[in-house]
């Protein structure tokens, strides 16, 4: 049976906010300004486990999800003690992390960097940098990627204009983390579909709730539940 065909998910208004473009462009701003390899951000379910939101490269990806299932790694420790943590060469660490440095080290990273994703003084997350070079951030470099992680945060705090407090965010990040789990899904279809790697296929959704003004939350949404066809997107004739 045909799956049902939606041109595009319902649009939101100009001031909606959707955070996995927010958690995206976070990432993404990262690597460039500090100039390393790869970044990615995790936060927090709100019962101390973290998830990762975004990832610049399949490799950061991994590195996340190796933390998270171990429990163990600089960003699990930046999240717990809420300050940062540089690890100029991560082979000094091998008796600590033996399966995470060999990880690090088969990606080509040498170098992490850890802020965290924090609201006045509760964590929210964890912002992960790498490098393949040996050495530590600069001073400067260090403070723009706290200020960084800093204004992520905010932007959580100010997703709507409804009365704001620090659990009201926690509840966001929430929908958040349920939003990217609906992202991966759609991925998969979009991957599926179009025959292509799902590092691809996530592209492709995000340019095409750029391009159309929709929510990449909504647009995933609407693929997971059937009322809009992967080869809408796949076959978008802008979106190669």
């Amino acid at each position: 049976m045909r799956v049902p065909v939606a041109v595009t998910p319902r649009r939101r208004p100009a001031s909606g906010f959707d955070p996995l473009i927010l958690f995206n462009r976070l990432v993404h701003t990262c690597r460039g300004p500090l100039e390393v390899d790869a970044a990615a951000v995790m936060a927090d379910d709100g019962r101390g486990t973290l998830k990762t939101m975004a990832a610049t490269e399949d490799g950061a990806a991994f590195i996340e999800l190796l933390q998270m299932q171990t429990g163990r790694g600089p960003c699990m420790d930046c999240f717990r003690t809420g300050e940062t943590r540089g690890i100029p060469d991560i082979t000094a660490e091998r008796d600590r992390w033996p399966r995470l440095v060999r990880a690090l080290l088969d990606n080509g990273y040498r170098a992490v960097h850890t802020v965290p994703l924090r609201l006045r003084d509760r964590a929210l997350g964890a912002v992960t940098l790498l490098d393949a070079r040996v050495g530590n951030l600069s001073e400067g470099d260090a403070h723009l990627a706290q200020a960084l992680a800093d204004s992520a945060a905010l932007s959580l705090m100010h997703w709507s204009t409804e009365p704001r407090r620090v659990d009201d965010v926690v509840t966001r990040v929430r929908s958040a983390i349920a939003a990217k789990a609906a992202l991966e899904i759609a991925k998969g279809m979009i991957a599926a579909y179009g025959g292509i790697e799902v590092s691809e296929a996530g592209r492709r959704l995000i340019d095409y709730a750029r391009r159309h003004r929709v929510s990449l939350a909504d647009t995933a949404h609407a693929l997971v539940s059937r009322t809009m066809d992967p080869t809408v997107v796949v076959g978008d004739p802008y979106g190669s």
